[in-house]
């Protein structure tokens, strides 16, 4: 009837009103709230007294998201839309030195102005160590971020402990790193399965749409294997000084005053015939304690770093023929619907000889299952005749933990709950946070020699933050906004067809840096996506296709 129509398009335009209203924060977020340089001063002021509640906490409005892919894909389709600011024309040795470049300056001997006007005191680490006596550390967990960290405290020369339980671990994990990260992190070339230059969203109604045209000849999205990776940095961290300790962490003694040490309780897996994972119970004294140990992190359990809400990732590697891994060389796909997921994406993504075939979810986990099937419906015809290899499942966090310091134990990448939004990206910021929790401990402690407070820990806490903070409130906005429906599904799809949205998207994600504004091309993209939303919200799905 005329009336029921007039309802339900009534309810269409609130739908979408909502929608923009969401949008426009994104946008607002990505035109200005962006990385930008942090005052060493403005942050050296708020360590000089407790900490407040906001850096104590994990910011619980800057939430990170679901399944840890790699999140490449999820960040091409979800960042596009953010119409953040184009780097556009930029060469690749200056957005490469944007990407290393440090958020903020040294804490030690910094000074604003030669004036005393705004000026404060930089607080040192505590009491100077005995001499012949190094700062002691135990990393716990050996992916990304606990071998990164591990890496720079021993080069430093601190007296480093990194504890893994497994040392040929395979994570559910999507694999995905950005070109920046190889250089960042001097990373072989041989520990990438593939390089992706192409990449494929599939809507709800299986429409197509191809992205990475705007890619240079040079750039790529590199495909690995965690196993692989993991295994190189941890090797290197123990080439560089750092005892590896094959065991599982059981628990510690906190220490009842500044002066104690932390007591850690592990299982030695190394001692014995080899046959044994039960191992010979050990104990470690050490100064500082890095919860480097995943989701379900033992650490932030120990100093009562609180609880979070968590995604599911199910994974299974297939191997395919011959003909259909051709197809998928030097591509990914990305698939959106309900069907595969209620609230994030599926994913098919090369690997060396195999593709991983996978999804996640965080409001529906216990039908992750029926989510798995649906993506294997979806890509039947792409990985018909498919060889299981290996099923893989993992909690993701979904935000930072209410707290990430206490006293002198910190918590860093999946620990501490640095995933994205939208995009499932963990490996780049799990090995930054390492690296950058290394890099405050070691300049505050004078290179190991003082010991460490918490002051010293909020240092990484702000500078991670500052940094990274709004990057996960626009993909937290942005996941709101079109992963609630398939209509906005569709739009979303639709608007990945966009030039001005892929190079967006992809400089955005490879370099993890933003430059410039294009206010033209963010007007055209607010149209764009206020058209396709009324479209996809009022008109009647397009039939399914079947995908070749």
């Amino acid at each position: 009837s005329r009336t029921g129509s007039s309802s339900q398009l009534r309810t269409a335009q609130v739908f979408v009103a909502l929608q923009v209203e969401a949008l426009i924060m994104a946008l607002a977020f990505a035109a200005g709230g962006l990385p930008v340089a942090v005052s060493p001063v403005a942050l050296d002021a708020s360590l000089l007294v407790a900490p407040p509640a906001a850096a104590l906490r994990g910011a619980a409005a800057v939430a990170a998201p679901a399944p840890s892919s790699g999140g490449a894909w999820g960040a091409v389709a979800a960042a596009a839309v953010a119409g953040a600011a184009v780097a556009g024309g930029r060469r690749r040795k200056a957005k490469m030195a944007a990407a290393r470049a440090p958020a903020a300056a040294s804490f030690v001997g910094v000074q604003a102005k030669p004036s005393l006007r705004g000026a404060c005191m930089v607080v040192c680490a505590g009491a100077t160590l005995p001499e012949g006596r190094k700062l002691r550390v135990a990393v716990v967990g050996g992916g990304p971020a606990g071998a990164c960290c591990a890496e720079t405290l021993a080069k430093a020369g601190i007296e480093t402990y990194l504890i893994e339980r497994k040392l040929d671990n395979c994570k559910p994990c999507g694999g995905a790193i950005p070109l920046c990260m190889l250089e960042e992190f001097d990373l072989p070339m041989d520990i990438v399965d593939r390089k992706v230059r192409k990449m494929t969203m599939i809507s709800p109604t299986n429409k197509e749409v191809q992205i990475g045209q705007t890619l240079k000849d040079d750039e790529f999205i590199g495909m690995v294997r965690r196993e692989v990776m993991d295994d190189f940095l941890r090797k290197r961290a123990n080439e560089s000084g750092c005892t590896l300790i094959n065991g599982l962490f059981l628990s510690m003694t906190l220490p009842k005053s500044k002066d104690e040490s932390y007591v850690l309780t592990y299982n030695d897996f190394a001692e014995g015939d080899g046959t044994s994972r039960q191992g010979i119970k050990k104990t470690l004294e050490v100064d500082v304690v890095i919860g480097a140990d995943g989701a379900n992190s033992r650490v932030a359990k120990e100093i009562d770093a609180g609880d979070y809400e968590y995604a599911i990732a199910f994974q299974e590697r297939m191997r395919i023929s011959d003909e259909k891994m051709d197809y998928y060389k030097d591509r990914a796909e990305m698939y959106v619907g309900e069907d595969v997921s209620p609230d994030f994406y599926a994913w098919v993504f090369p690997k060396c000889d195999h593709v991983a075939v996978g999804t996640g979810t965080v409001i529906d986990k216990k039908g992750i299952q029926k989510y798995q099937q649906g993506i294997r419906e979806r890509a039947k015809n792409r990985i018909a005749g498919g060889e299981i290899l290996r099923v893989e499942a993992h909690p993701i966090p979904e935000h930072p933990r209410p707290w990430r310091v206490k006293d002198r134990a910190t918590l860093i990448g999946d620990a501490a709950g640095y995933v994205t939004k939208c995009s499932g990206e963990g490996i780049y910021f799990a090995a930054k946070s390492g690296r950058m929790c290394a890099e405050s401990i070691v300049t505050r402690t004078e290179m190991g020699t003082r010991m460490v407070d918490d002051r010293d820990l909020f240092d990484y806490i702000n500078k991670f933050d500052a940094q990274y903070g709004p990057t996960y409130i626009v993909l937290d906005l942005l996941q709101k906004l079109f992963y609630t429906s398939d209509a906005a599904r569709e739009s979303f799809v639709d608007l990945c067809e966009e030039k001005y949205v892929q190079e967006v998207t992809f400089d955005s994600y490879l370099y993890k840096t933003v430059q410039g504004n294009n206010p033209i091309g963010d007007i055209a993209l607010l149209g764009k996506t206020l058209s396709s939303l009324v479209k996809n919200n009022t008109s009647k799905p397009a039939p399914m296709r079947e995908l070749v």
